[in-house]
């Protein structure tokens, strides 16, 4: 380890750069290490029933739809390690490998740079730059997810009607278990990385949370085609306060393994 005198930074050794949790720029890493806590997020979580062929479309094999139903979480993330204040939208459906169930990621939304970096990096989720806001509009909670100026999801829930406890937010599938398909190449245009993988928040803490019947509308996006997920029926919606970590996954299928 060789210390700047000017700048009084340490230059990393070739040890530091294998290492876990190491990131470019290195004198001002981009992707934060794990773990890492988000306080008093907000969220807002929309259900509806969709169409279970659309959900196989969106599959990587050899995962396996689970149900029929899909949901949007709009969270307005208000106190976040390394990240700050910001918003993120995250799709998801129901799906399966072997026995492992979970919810598979289509499309990820977000209003900060760190956060579709790591989230691609490290998870293999699809995050693209977007707005998503939650917002209190009288006796109405409005979610909205907006990319290249067209408000692409915009859900409604009642503002707190209905106290719930947290065991009744995941009524149709486990979504604290995410999966997702991360794909990385080589310089030389190999693929480096192919697999599917997961993750669970950790040390969760569910300040309050309120239920309620819910709308959802989707308007088409080339770039955030989440109409290929159509709404059928809206089903219930949640909000919900709540404390969380994020912590290392794992994975959960690797599609290089064993290659010649």
């Amino acid at each position: 380890m060789k210390k700047d005198r000017k700048y009084g930074l340490t230059r990393p050794s070739e040890k530091d750069i294998r290492a876990s949790g190491f990131s470019t720029p290195w004198d001002a890493p981009m992707i934060p290490p794990f773990p890492f806590e988000f306080r008093n997020a907000e969220i807002l979580t929309l259900y509806w029933r969709t169409d279970p062929e659309a959900m196989a479309f969106l599959l990587p094999p050899p995962l396996e739809p689970v149900g029929d139903v899909a949901c949007v979480h709009i969270y307005k993330m208000n106190d976040t390690d390394w990240v700050g204040p910001y918003c993120e939208a995250n799709i998801m459906f129901g799906a399966r490998l072997g026995n492992l169930e979970g919810a598979y990621s289509p499309y990820l939304v977000l209003s900060s740079d760190v956060g579709v970096s790591h989230g691609r990096e490290v998870h293999g989720q699809p995050k693209k730059l977007g707005r998503p806001s939650v917002e209190f509009r009288s006796d109405l909670i409005v979610g909205i997810v907006e990319r290249n100026g067209i408000d692409v999801i915009t859900g409604t829930l009642p503002y707190k009607q209905h106290p719930v406890g947290p065991e009744a937010l995941q009524p149709f599938f486990d979504f604290a278990t995410n999966l997702n398909l991360k794909a990385v190449d080589h310089i030389d245009g190999q693929p480096a990385i192919r697999q599917i993988t997961s993750r669970k928040l950790a040390d969760v803490k569910v300040h309050e949370a309120w239920s309620g019947p819910c709308t959802v509308e989707l308007r088409a996006n080339a770039q955030l085609p989440v109409f290929r997920l159509p709404v059928v029926e809206p089903l219930k919606g949640f909000f919900w306060r709540a404390d969380f970590t994020l912590v290392a996954g794992e994975i959960i299928h690797d599609y290089l393994e064993g290659r010649e």
